[in-house]
């Protein structure tokens, strides 16, 4: 969605009534633990995409409630905004966190040859040739 400096100070505000909306007014279990990760707003401010963040096994659980309290959170987000145009809504599932996860776990569990001392081009020292270096950057500088 193009952005300018105004939608995205639009879309700060709308993010934190959205955010209140979900904690305080929509009282559906299946949107416990959801985040509010983001939201981009449109230039002319009639539509909202939210960007909501939870566990990965929940995302069909919470998008079908999600769906289901759209019109009355868009209500209450009209009311909160006071914008000339209450927006359209649009929920979709940010997974950076996710990948972000994963990105994590696979640094843990990283090769022992990650460990291993190498040069400047990337092949393993061995533990003899440090003498052998020194020799070869006396030669180039003859």
């Amino acid at each position: 969605m193009k952005q300018n400096a105004n939608s995205r100070r639009s879309g700060q505000i709308a993010r934190e009534k959205l955010a209140s909306i979900l904690l305080f007014e929509v009282a559906d279990p299946d949107l416990d633990l959801v985040t509010l990760t983001g939201c981009e707003v449109s230039v002319d401010r009639s539509f909202v995409r939210a960007y909501v963040t939870c566990e990965p096994e929940r995302y069909d659980t919470v998008m079908a409630a999600l769906e289901r309290a759209k019109g009355r959170i868009r209500s209450l987000l009209g009311h909160a905004l006071g914008w000339r145009v209450t927006p359209e809504l649009a929920f979709s599932i940010d997974s950076s966190t996710d990948e972000a996860e994963r990105i994590a776990r696979a640094l843990e569990q990283r090769p022992p040859t990650i460990d291993v001392e190498k040069d400047e081009f990337g092949y393993p020292v061995v533990a003899g040739s440090g003498d052998s270096d020194a020799g070869d950057e006396a030669a180039e500088a003859e």
